[in-house]
């Protein structure tokens, strides 16, 4: 990650080493203020570091001006096929614009993009995904392959370098996994701009977690990403959370809770599903970074989740409240909860 090109967008920096940032996108209709503005606020507070908008319309251009003095994190348009979009948004104060160069037409058309983005210092990401490549492409590979999506990539790398700009950020997203990892390591091979990484229409909550955590995940961990964003069919605040817990996961980002619970065996005596649960909830909002246990066995869980800052181990009628692997005090299980928080506050 460190030896890429580096891009400022609002103030966030992406590439060249910067930590990488969490994106998602709106999905009100871009030209009702209030209720994008609303939806972008509860991203800001979920821990969203950049968001997307959809411009298909002027409307949704003109929008921007107002929504931009209403957030606090950097704002994306996203621009397919109007060139007039992309500088209109430009000219109301977006922070960086999403193209797909193949689409906004003839290359003055693009030309007039870079131009106006190289004259504020807009960033602009090249957004290819697998219904994006072009039929020549797709004639000389016989179908999308991690190639083609590299090769289009670089198409419209090309016709920016062209015209002076590179100010870029690119991303090759497909909703097959493997193909998606291949074309990131491809692309680095060749170039160095900033990676913006993620898997496309992922699907549900359910399975687009799992294929987002795979996919994201291994490219994090080869050092293949700048800026992320988990793509699902669900309020964008679950991207967010999705997003933070990968880069948790890969001990990438740092801070906050972090919640530890066992799988339950026949030694449970508690419902540690509804307890996790709960427990989760009462975290929310708590920025204090710590590691907390929710086991199920109070033999064994304080031994198991000895790295825990502090945690609870669930037992008949009661249950222990424990920090670093000794066990502090026995209370009873309804009150469980409620003393784990306030050991929290005491860390």
């Amino acid at each position: 990650m460190n030896d890429t090109s580096q891009i400022n967008v609002g103030g966030v920096l992406i590439g060249g080493g910067a930590p990488v940032s969490i994106q998602s996108m709106t999905n009100t209709n871009t030209a009702d203020v209030a209720a994008t503005v609303g939806q972008i606020l509860r991203l800001e507070e979920a821990g969203c570091d950049i968001v997307r908008v959809a411009v298909p319309d002027t409307d949704a251009a003109e929008a921007i001006s107002e929504i931009k003095q209403k957030i606090h994190i950097p704002l994306v348009a996203d621009i397919h096929f109007d060139y007039r979009l992309a500088i209109k948004a430009a000219q109301n104060g977006v922070d960086k614009i999403r193209i797909n160069p193949g689409n906004v037409g003839s290359e003055d058309r693009v030309k007039k993009i870079a131009d106006i983005c190289k004259e504020r210092g807009i960033p602009i990401r090249i957004g290819v995904n697998g219904g994006s490549v072009s039929k020549k492409i797709l004639e000389k590979y016989g179908k999308v392959t991690a190639e083609a999506l590299v090769e289009s990539a670089l198409t419209h790398i090309e016709l920016l370098e062209k015209y002076d700009f590179t100010d870029i950020c690119i991303s090759m997203k497909a909703t097959d996994v493997p193909m998606t990892i291949e074309s990131y390591r491809l692309m680095r091979k060749v170039r160095n701009y900033p990676l913006h990484i993620g898997i496309t229409h992922t699907g549900t909550v359910e399975i687009g977690k799992i294929k987002s955590a795979v996919g994201i995940g291994i490219l994090l961990y080869e050092g293949l990403g700048d800026t992320m964003r988990v793509s699902l069919a669900a309020d964008p605040v679950e991207e967010i959370k999705t997003g933070i817990n990968i880069l948790k996961a890969l001990e990438i980002r740092k801070g906050g809770p972090e919640i530890i619970a066992c799988p339950t065996c026949g030694r449970c005596k508690i419902d540690l599903i509804k307890l996790t649960d709960e427990v989760e909830k009462r975290l929310i909002g708590i920025k204090k970074d710590v590691k907390v246990a929710v086991m199920g066995c109070a033999v064994n869980g304080p031994g198991e989740a000895r790295e825990a800052d502090v945690g609870i181990a669930g037992g008949v009628d009661s249950g222990l409240i424990f920090c670093k692997g000794k066990i502090i005090r026995k209370v009873p299980q309804k009150d469980i909860v409620d003393e784990l928080m306030k050991q929290i506050e005491l860390l």
